[in-house]
């Protein structure tokens, strides 16, 4: 039999709730780079639009451990969204090698422009305005506006799933509840604290509300909390039947210069996956499949020797690649370039690649990788 908790949507509740939450931000929340902390707010520092909307962008479907240094280069390199809107393109991707899922870093370049040249590099500063932002979607143009901007809404992310999943014992994947626990939100968002209050309830679910051991003994709002009245934290959120992900596989060809030992590099299609990146040469990536590996196809004759395998995750398939290696004199191609050992590192090259050229020379990215 469940144990009743209050009722969050009312507005008492609500209320209450906030307040316990924002008592335990005030003390406990992360320090990150682009976050103006609570105490910073109250003395009338207001956010950055330009560096929410940086973080925000760079953590979608990445970690804030994986983003900080990258983030810290942008705004070292670019400090305003005028000085990204004027950087060249391809500097924007190799500042961005190795964080993934490179549409962002693109999408990231237009909307900067766009800004600046359409703004007066001025943010919008609503969730309407915001979503007018080429790349800007519906959660982070909720999350800016929230955050830099302390408007009343409710950036539904993976954090806030999980803790709206324990505290209302919701029985369908999160997914399938997103107008209940925008409902939720919306019911106890504070009028004077939307920032942090929205930031809040991320760090409770980084933290306290974690996937895998919730600290439900010490959770500032557990006594709303339907999971842990009922000591069923560990049965939420509802996860959906996972689909078995598919495997391509394909070639990589590591040309490697006589002499100064630099690698053949080009640049991969402005659209689709990795787009605008650079690469090694290397074959299409097929469907693997009972008969083995799509046929050998080297750019250029040679004798070629294998340097092993490589595997990568992406989002919806796995990639194995075999790679071999070819040591030259120089070759006759057009469309790519050499990058010597000392450059390679500054190259916009995806993590799969670093594992294809690194498969052939070990120590090409052991200084200064972002990976």
């Amino acid at each position: 039999m469940s144990l009743p908790v209050p009722d969050l949507m009312s507005p008492e509740n609500g209320a209450r709730f906030a307040s316990n939450l924002l008592d335990w931000y005030d003390v406990a929340a992360r320090t990150l780079p682009w976050r103006t902390s609570p105490a910073d707010r109250a003395a009338g520092i207001i956010p950055d639009p330009y560096h929410v909307w940086l973080s925000e962008v760079m953590l979608q479907q990445t970690t804030v451990g994986a983003v900080k240094a990258y983030f810290e280069a942008f705004i070292t390199k670019w400090p305003t969204v005028n000085d990204l809107a004027r950087a060249e393109t391809d500097d924007v991707m190799k500042v961005w090698a190795g964080l993934g899922y490179y549409s962002r870093a693109r999408n990231l370049k237009k909307c900067a422009e766009h800004i600046s040249n359409e703004l007066g590099g001025k943010f919008p500063d609503s969730v309407d305005g915001l979503l007018k932002l080429p790349g800007v979607g519906d959660y982070t143009a909720s999350a800016i506006a929230a955050i830099a901007f302390d408007r009343q809404t409710a950036p539904i992310d993976g954090n806030f799933k999980r803790v709206y999943a324990r505290l209302l014992e919701i029985e369908v994947p999160p997914e399938e509840a997103k107008a209940e626990i925008n409902m939720a939100v919306l019911a106890a968002i504070p009028k004077d604290r939307p920032g942090d209050f929205v930031q809040a309830l991320m760090d409770l679910g980084a933290s306290i509300c974690s996937p895998k051991t919730p600290g439900c003994l010490t959770c500032p709002v557990g006594a709303h909390c339907s999971a842990r009245a009922n000591g069923t934290a560990l049965d939420y959120p509802k996860k959906k039947p996972k689909g078995e992900k598919r495997t391509r596989s394909g070639f990589a060809y590591v040309l490697v210069r006589k002499g100064d030992g630099a690698v053949f590099l080009q640049k991969r299609p402005e659209k689709g996956l990795l787009g605008g990146m650079s690469e090694v040469p290397g074959s299409d990536w097929h469907k693997r499949s009972a008969e083995g590996d799509s046929t050998m196809t080297p750019p250029v004759k040679g004798d070629w020797r294998s340097s092993g395998e490589i595997t990568h995750k992406f989002t919806h398939f796995h990639l194995k690649l075999k790679v071999f290696s070819l040591e030259v004199v120089d070759i006759n191609r057009t469309g790519g370039w050499w990058s010597k050992p000392n450059q390679l590192a500054e190259e916009a090259l995806p993590t799969v690649m670093k594992k294809a050229i690194a498969a052939v020379l070990p120590d090409a990215f052991k200084q200064r990788s972002k990976s």
